[in-house]
């Protein structure tokens, strides 16, 4: 089996040193082949810059993740095109910087890592994100011959996660989402062989309201009032989800939820 690991949106300075330091030991532990992240909210909780890119890549993760949050940082723009493991959501129009697919060769096998954003509650509007993954799965598979094939779908509900996940059934070997930073409890392998789950969940401080400092987010829904909202500190979580798929298949054999709690008092 190829076991893949995806980590949920890391969010700022505490979720991202808590990747770094930990990851190497935990790919040994877990005997993890290839590493996905969701980077979009890596730089002071919005966006990524092509510093953090490389400090993410170098601490073996090998594809990057994003979604509406891509554009936050504007050094990113032209380093999309430089740097093809750093993915934007493919159902951007033709022309858009950088890329929505990565193929990749490992000692097991090509690794495909898609990522798309979906469209309801969600900004900007892209491009209808059902035909786009369809589309491109069929030409990963009958032009790049890619078996594996990991899709991040970035989206803000149930529904329209759930759907994109039961249209791959057979077509991709696992359909995981993020951008909720809460992660769900409904892991499953469909009929196809296809992994699924709604939310990866967030690499991001535990106490907090989705990474973010409490009190200020709650002094907003009381008041309507505007507020700045800090990444919090304090102990992180590191979330996300292990699929195990067969390389000479591509279908999903096991999927599990991946779950940690970092303190960084204790180094």
């Amino acid at each position: 089996m190829l076991r893949i690991l995806f980590l949920g949106d890391i969010v700022g300075e505490p979720g991202r040193k808590a990747v770094i330091g930990n990851l190497a030991a935990i790919r040994e532990e877990e005997q993890i082949d290839f590493v996905i992240a969701n980077g979009e909210n890596a730089a002071g909780g919005r966006g990524i810059t092509p510093k953090i890119v490389i400090d993410l890549m170098r601490a073996g993760v090998a594809v990057i993740t994003s979604g509406d949050h891509i554009w936050d940082q504007k050094e990113i723009v032209e380093f999309l095109d430089l740097e093809p493991r750093m993915l934007r959501p493919l159902n951007y129009p033709d022309g858009t910087p950088g890329g929505g697919t990565m193929v990749l060769d490992t000692a097991k096998g090509t690794v495909a890592v898609m990522n798309a954003q979906g469209r309801s509650f969600i900004q900007p509007p892209l491009e209808n994100p059902y035909l786009a993954v369809e589309a491109e799965a069929k030409r990963l598979r009958e032009e790049e011959n890619a078996k594996v094939i990991f899709l991040d779908f970035h989206a803000e509900t149930t529904s329209e996660k759930i759907a994109m996940g039961r249209m791959c059934d057979g077509l991709v070997s696992a359909v995981v989402g993020t951008h909720t930073h809460v992660q769900t409890a409904d892991e499953t392998i469909f009929p196809g062989g296809t992994a699924y789950l709604t939310d990866a969940g967030m690499c991001g401080p535990v106490d907090s309201i989705l990474g973010r400092e409490i009190d200020p987010i709650v002094e907003r829904f009381r008041t309507s009032t505007p507020q700045r909202f800090p990444v919090a500190r304090g102990v992180v979580g590191l979330r996300g989800v292990i699929v195990a798929v067969d390389p000479e298949t591509g279908k999903a054999e096991k999927i599990e939820r991946f779950s940690r709690d970092i303190d960084p008092d204790l180094g």
